[in-house]
C-alpha cells in the first residue's frame, strides 16, 4: 500500500500542504480544481505554480469534475477534498430511478469512490452540513453516510474548531473520515466497542482528544433496518439529530456531543502571533472609513418592512472592534476583502492605528506558508481563497495519523505475503 493521494476540489492546495508538511512520503497522483464561471482560474494556477515546480504530481486537472471519466483518475490510497455544502436531495422519475441530483459535487465524489474504491477517504465541509436542510434536519448528511455505507465504507466524523486545539482561527468545520471495510484498520477497529471508538481509539478521537462522556449519551439509528440503505427513502423521510461527533458501521449511525480536550499544544496561537510588524499604509483605516466601520461593527435596531407590508425591528448585536489580538482570529469568510461587518480589523502593532489584515496574515491564519497565494492573482481573490480554505494545521495532524495507519497496513500485508509464501513452500516440500 502506497502513500498516494487524489485531491478533489483542491483550491490552493490546503490538504496537500498539510499532508506534505506531515511527511515527505505522501505523493499526490492527481488533483482537480475548477472554479465555475471564472474566466481566470486563479486558484488552479496557484496550485500548479507550487506543485508543478516541485515535480511532485503527474497530472493537474482544470475542468469540471463531472467531465472527468473515473478511469482517467489514477488509483490512490487516500481521496481528499473540501466539497461545497449543497442540497443533496434526490428524486424518483419512473423507470429512470434516482435522479434530480442538486448536490452535484457530492455525487461526483460518490461516482469516483464507486469506481476507484480507495482504502481511505478524508473530506471537509461546513459545520452546518450535519443540520441541513432546515426543513428536514440531518437529511443531507444521512444521504452522504448512506452512500458511503453502500460502497462498503465505515464512517467517522467530527466537527472541529481549530482554535480549541491551540490553533490560530476559530473555524468550525465538519471532517469526515471513511475507511473501507476490507482494510486491516477497519478489522482491528471493529474489535472495539462504539464507546471506545468515540471516546479514545477512533481516527479523530485519537488525535483530537475529548472529555470523558457517559456511554448512555450516545444516540443511534439503524438505517439499514429502517431504510434498507435506500437513498431515495433516506432523501424522502430521514431525519436525525446529528451531534458533533459520530460513527457509522454495520448499518447503524451512532452520535454524541463531545467537548474538546486540547493535548496537542501547550501554547494557544493567537492573532498577535501571525500579525506582521510593518504593513503598507493602504491597510490603515482612514478617518472617514472609521465612522463606517464603527457603525457596521456596532449593535443595531432598525425598523424594516416585510414583503407583506408589516413593520418589524431588525436587531444585530455588536462585534468586538477592533478584534482582540490576544485570542485566535474569528472565522475568516470569503468577503474578507470587502468593507463588511465580518471583516477583521486589528490595532497595528507598530503604529497602534486600526487596519485591515494583509493577505499574508490571512494565509498565516489558515496555516499556509507566507505569500502562498502571491502567484499573480488579484489581492481580492487572495482574500477569497483564504476565506474558502481550511486550517492546514489540522490536516497535518490527520495526515500523520493516516501515515501511521497505512504503515501498519503495509506491515500486515507484508506479514501475510511472507506467511502465504512459507505455507506454499512447506506444501511443495511435503509433496
Amino acid at each position: 500500500m502506497e502513500y498516494t493521494i487524489c485531491e478533489l476540489f483542491a483550491g490552493v492546495g490546503g490538504f496537500r500542504v498539510g499532508f506534505e508538511k506531515s511527511s515527505l512520503d505522501w505523493k499526490t497522483v492527481w488533483a482537480n480544481q475548477w472554479e465555475p464561471s471564472k474566466k481566470v482560474q486563479y486558484a488552479f494556477e496557484c496550485y500548479k505554480h507550487h506543485f508543478q515546480a516541485s515535480g511532485g504530481i503527474d497530472e493537474f486537472s482544470n475542468i469540471d469534475i463531472a467531465q472527468v471519466p473515473a478511469n482517467h483518475i489514477p488509483n490512490h490510497t487516500v481521496l481528499v477534498g473540501g466539497f461545497p455544502c449543497q442540497d443533496y436531495s434526490v428524486a424518483s422519475t419512473g423507470a429512470k430511478g434516482i435522479q434530480g441530483k442538486k448536490g452535484v459535487l457530492w455525487w461526483e465524489i460518490e461516482r469516483i469512490l464507486e469506481a476507484k474504491r480507495p482504502p481511505f477517504v478524508l473530506l471537509e465541509n461546513v459545520d452546518r452540513l450535519l443540520k441541513s436542510p432546515a426543513t428536514q434536519r440531518g437529511r443531507d448528511f444521512g444521504i452522504i453516510i448512506n452512500c458511503l455505507g453502500k460502497l462498503g465504507y465505515s464512517v467517522e466524523w467530527r466537527v472541529i474548531n481549530a482554535a480549541e486545539y491551540g490553533f490560530q482561527q476559530r473555524r468550525r468545520r465538519t471532517f469526515i473520515f471513511a475507511v473501507h471495510n476490507s482494510t486491516n484498520y477497519y478489522k482491528e477497529l471493529g474489535k472495539q466497542d462504539v464507546y471506545e471508538e468515540l471516546q479514545h481509539s477512533g481516527f479523530f478521537s485519537s488525535i483530537f482528544n475529548v472529555e470523558n462522556f457517559p456511554q448512555e449519551f450516545i444516540n443511534s439509528i439503524d438505517i439499514e433496518e429502517k431504510y434498507k440503505l435506500d437513498t431515495l427513502k433516506i432523501s424522502d423521510s430521514f431525519k436525525f439529530d446529528f451531534k458533533n461527533s459520530g460513527i457509522y458501521r454495520n448499518g447503524v449511525i451512532y452520535t454524541v456531543e463531545t467537548i474538546p480536550k486540547n493535548l496537542l499544544t501547550e501554547h494557544q496561537i493567537t492573532l498577535q502571533d501571525v500579525l506582521e510588524k510593518y504593513v503598507d499604509e493602504k491597510y490603515i483605516l482612514s478617518d472617514e472609513d472609521l465612522e463606517k466601520w464603527t457603525y457596521m461593527k456596532g449593535p443595531k435596531a432598525i425598523e424594516r418592512t416585510s414583503k407583506e407590508g408589516h413593520k418589524y425591528m431588525f436587531r444585530e448585536g455588536g462585534i468586538a472592534f477592533p478584534d482582540p489580538i490576544d485570542k485566535p482570529a474569528r472565522t475568516m469568510l470569503t468577503s474578507e476583502a470587502s468593507k463588511n461587518r465580518s471583516t477583521h480589523v486589528v490595532s497595528d502593532i507598530a503604529t497602534g492605528k486600526l487596519r485591515l489584515l494583509t493577505p499574508l496574515e490571512c494565509e498565516r491564519i489558515n496555516g499556509f506558508p507566507d505569500n502562498w497565494t502571491d502567484t499573480g492573482m488579484t489581492e481580492s481573490f487572495r482574500y477569497f481563497c483564504m476565506g474558502n480554505a481550511l486550517v492546514v494545521n489540522l490536516i497535518e495532524h490527520m495526515a500523520r495519523k493516516l501515515h501511521e495507519i497505512i504503515e501498519k497496513e503495509k506491515l500486515k500485508q507484508e506479514y501475510n505475503d511472507d506467511y502465504n509464501k512459507e505455507i506454499a513452500t512447506t506444501q511443495i516440500t511435503e509433496q
